[in-house]
């Protein structure tokens, strides 16, 4: 035990992450700026002294065994669970976290997320008196993370602990609230079914029926929850599907003629304004969804850096920004 304790380090950990994320030595090597016989020695020590094979070894690839995906899992686990220690203390040091992780589904406006970015890193605690008052001296010093999540993938985010904020979590799911988490509304988002001028389904006279929709592809984003029940949103049963892994990717698809689908209307707003999809009545009626933001309350007090997005959070000017503000983030992209 004493042995496997030795070896099971964070270094240790953090190495079987990069190389599992990265699929070989190799490039697990590049990224730490070693060689790769340094990480296969390292893998090795690993491997004695827990008696297990970690990697198969007759995988070209870096490709884990079952004792090394279980390593691997809870590894990550351990991880997160050290860095919310040190997440702690800081808090109680401070009041500032360490690290602050943020959970946004994939329709909220990244252009607003990035400017409430801009103006946390602006801040600058007094260090001499309250950290709650503000100075030029020095900045909060907590490191953000931001997770583009789908769906259910973003309530996953917060209950599961991996985030500390989710902006976008749904209203009307299957995903009520539970203790030790507080959900506060953040809006609605209309949603239009659209498809390219160039589509069949462009020229259908009157509300589409399921059955005319089923003869056509539709295209749908792919929910990223891991462990919860996937949400499927507004697909038939039987209906022929081209996943994708985003929104943005979504709406490239169904403006490439790959599919049709419900958009939603801050999204595709350019691209309907300018004729590049077209909106179409369909009988089954895309409703607005209804989205909040949550966040763990944990134990003690609200640390000050998520004290500070959930005042922001309180501005309605904001929660408007985040759903609506999508075109300026188009026309820069192009």
């Amino acid at each position: 035990m004493t042995a496997s304790r030795n070896v099971l380090t964070p270094e240790a950990l953090a190495m079987m992450d990069l190389i599992a994320r990265t699929g070989s030595f190799a490039a697990a090597a590049r990224e730490l700026g070693k060689v790769p016989s340094a990480l296969t020695y390292n893998v090795r020590q690993l491997e004695d002294a827990l008696d297990v094979l970690l990697f198969d070894r007759r995988s070209r690839q870096a490709k884990l065994t079952a004792a090394g995906e279980e390593l691997l899992n809870e590894g990550r686990r351990l991880l997160e669970q050290m860095d919310a220690v040190a997440n702690r203390v800081k808090r109680v040091a401070t009041g500032w976290e360490t690290q602050l992780t943020i959970a946004v589904d994939g329709v909220i406006s990244p252009i607003t997320v990035f400017e409430l970015c801009d103006a946390f890193f602006a801040l600058h605690p007094h260090e001499s008196t309250s950290s709650a008052e503000l100075d030029e001296s020095s900045g909060p010093g907590t490191r953000l993370r931001l997770r583009t999540e789908v769906l259910a993938g973003t309530w996953e985010a917060l209950t599961s602990g991996v985030a500390d904020l989710a902006i976008g979590t749904r209203f009307g799911s299957d995903h009520a609230p539970h203790p030790g988490i507080q959900m506060l509304p953040l809006g609605e988002m209309n949603f239009v079914f659209a498809v390219a001028p160039h589509h069949p389904l462009a020229n259908f006279q009157g509300a589409i029926g399921e059955a005319e929709l089923l003869r056509h592809r539709a295209v749908a984003v792919a929910d990223s929850a891991q462990r919860m029940t996937p949400v499927t949103v507004n697909l038939l049963p039987g209906q022929d599907v081209f996943t994708v892994a985003s929104t943005q990717a979504k709406i490239e698809a169904q403006l490439r003629c790959l599919g049709c689908g419900y958009l939603p209307e801050p999204l595709a707003r350019d691209h309907i304004e300018a004729g590049r999809l077209v909106v179409k009545e369909t009988q089954r009626r895309g409703s607005a969804a209804r989205f909040g933001y949550a966040w763990r309350t944990g134990n003690g007090p609200v640390g000050l850096a998520l004290q500070w997005w959930l005042e922001q959070l309180e501005s309605p000017t904001t929660r408007q920004a985040l759903l609506e503000r999508h075109g300026s983030v188009l026309a820069n992209y192009g």
